[in-house]
């Protein structure tokens, strides 16, 4: 992929930088040089593809009265923004007929559980599922969440127009905005991006578990998945 216009090409910038470490050999540095290159690419590659998000057009206007049931009561979608202009919603797996909440997307809220005050200066966030509220609480509790805020989808309204029409117990990631009043989709992860052979993922891949993964020898496999417990 070329460089913007501007820019210092990857290959000059990442001949020019990078470090050396102990005993390691002529062919090392240089492969890893190459590595550095590509990593420099993805890093621009992301801030594009980041900005294209930012202009898009005006999404659908949300015109049904979405109604949650939270920790403190029922709510509107409108309640949810709170004093932010933008909102993140998470829907995650743990419909009525789940015993226990998906490890997975446990993994991902594990890892927003101690971020909730840094996203919330910025931005509403709420984490959906369609399972009453009394157990989406209890499991938040069993797992010591205190920052994350549960809400219930017990009609299914807003699940099935914006996650799932078949009201499939699925995640869902939605970006909504509020202008003069107006409240419109932003934007949405709209499918598994994944390629043959890949567990399912999107970009960029928003569980750190998966990146951190993604850097070490062995990767993130196809055939392991988080656990909601270990021995």
């Amino acid at each position: 992929m070329a460089d913007h216009p501007g820019l210092v090409p990857a290959a000059e910038l990442a001949a020019g930088k990078g470090s050396r470490f102990p005993n390691e050999s002529a062919d090392y540095r240089e492969a890893r040089k190459r590595l550095l290159a590509e990593e420099i690419e993805l890093r621009r590659h992301i801030e594009r593809v980041a900005a294209q998000r930012r202009r898009l057009p005006p999404g659908g206007e949300v015109l049904r009265d979405y109604r949650f049931v939270g920790e403190a009561g029922p709510v509107t979608l409108a309640d949810l923004f709170g004093r932010h202009d933008s909102l993140i919603i998470y829907n995650y797996m743990f419909g009525p007929q789940r015993e226990k909440p998906c490890p997975m997307c446990t993994s991902f809220m594990a890892a927003l559980e101690s971020k909730v005050r840094d996203i919330t200066q910025r931005v509403g966030l709420a984490m959906i599922a369609r399972s009453p509220i009394d157990r989406l609480v209890e499991a938040k509790q069993a797992r010591g969440w205190t920052e994350l805020p549960v809400y219930s989808d017990s009609d299914g309204d807003f699940t099935r127009d914006y996650v799932s029409a078949a009201d499939e117990d699925v995640p869902g990631y939605t970006v909504f905005t509020r202008r003069d009043g107006t409240i419109r989709h932003f934007w949405s992860a709209e499918m598994d991006m994944s390629d043959p052979g890949q567990d399912p993922r999107g970009a960029p891949d928003l569980d750190p578990l998966w990146t951190l993964l993604d850097t070490v020898p062995e990767g993130r496999g196809s055939d392991w998945y988080p656990k909601l417990s270990y021995d």
